[in-house]
């Protein structure tokens, strides 16, 4: 191998390495002495809303949660990866500081895996749902979330029930769904993160930049997560699709901020600034 080549080979790897190295988890996703564990259950939903399907999901309650005092309520689409305390994001963690130190409210998360088909032999797969639910351009997920799902946990807790205390998140596709589901009632979620969201034409999700720039301003905060090193396929360019967002969201007034890295199609980027993700979108309602 030429010596020149080889160099580059080199300079490549060292590259690709210092990029990785630049999305690390901070201490406030790590556990500390002291901080007050909050509770997380799981639990099991068959939809009519979505009918066919079931799923699991879980709930976290902070040990700061008093039933006389309704709590704000943060919704995440694929759950199981947003409450793995192991996984990219450790939300639990997370919120049991940030909820410790005054920095976001007492807050139950609601962590919902997408809905799946059960097979209709014994030796057959589930269908997949995640795609429809998430990356459809309709009220239905956000019909899901406020007639079955907020309604069920709500049985056990005490939740607020304005805008102003409810927020909503996901990556990729669930990503786009949780801007859908505050675009379409905005009445009900007004917080909005998004880790590499899929605002391409999977389901048509393209055309929300240009229906932003078109509408009237809709009372809704967002952060944003991308990378240069994102998806480009034939449903579109991620990197140049959240930019173009980030464009209309700054035209049309919107109370966002967008956080455009190198990383790629996954939650390491995301995961290391989601306690400041975090801290930004609740920043006024925490000092209430």
């Amino acid at each position: 191998m030429p010596r020149s080549l080889l160099a580059l080979l080199v300079i490549a790897f060292a590259a690709t390495t210092a990029r990785a190295a630049d999305y690390q988890l901070g201490p406030d996703s790590q556990r500390h002495e002291g901080v007050p564990r909050g509770q997380v259950t799981q639990h099991y939903w068959k939809s009519k809303i979505f009918p066919g399907t079931e799923r699991d999901y879980w709930v976290y309650v902070p040990a700061q949660y008093k039933p006389e005092a309704p709590a704000c309520v943060m919704v995440f689409q694929d759950g199981k990866n947003y409450v793995n305390e192991e996984g990219q994001f450790r939300v639990p963690i997370v919120f049991d500081n940030l909820i410790h130190k005054g920095e976001v409210p007492v807050t139950i998360g609601i962590f919902i895996n997408p809905g799946v088909i059960p097979p209709t032999s014994g030796d057959g797969k589930p269908e997949a749902n995640r795609s429809f639910e998430y990356d459809s351009l309709s009220d239905q997920y956000a019909r899901f979330l406020l007639e079955e799902m907020l309604p069920e946990v709500a049985k056990e807790y005490k939740l607020v029930d304005s805008a102003a205390g409810r927020a909503i998140c996901g990556i990729s596709s669930g990503g786009i769904c949780s801007w859908t589901v505050a675009w379409e009632r905005p009445d009900a979620f007004s917080k909005v993160l998004s880790h590499v969201g899929s605002f391409t034409n999977i389901r048509g999700g393209h055309v929300y930049p240009a229906l932003i720039r078109k509408t009237e301003k809709k009372p809704i905060r967002i952060f944003m997560q991308d990378g240069s090193g994102d998806l480009d396929n034939a449903h579109g360019n991620w990197p140049l699709a959240n930019q173009e967002m980030a464009a209309a969201l700054r035209f049309a007034g919107y109370d966002y901020r967008f956080e455009y890295g190198d990383g790629g199609h996954n939650g390491k980027h995301g995961g290391a600034i989601l306690p400041e993700s975090l801290r930004w979108l609740w920043r006024d309602y925490a000092k209430k």
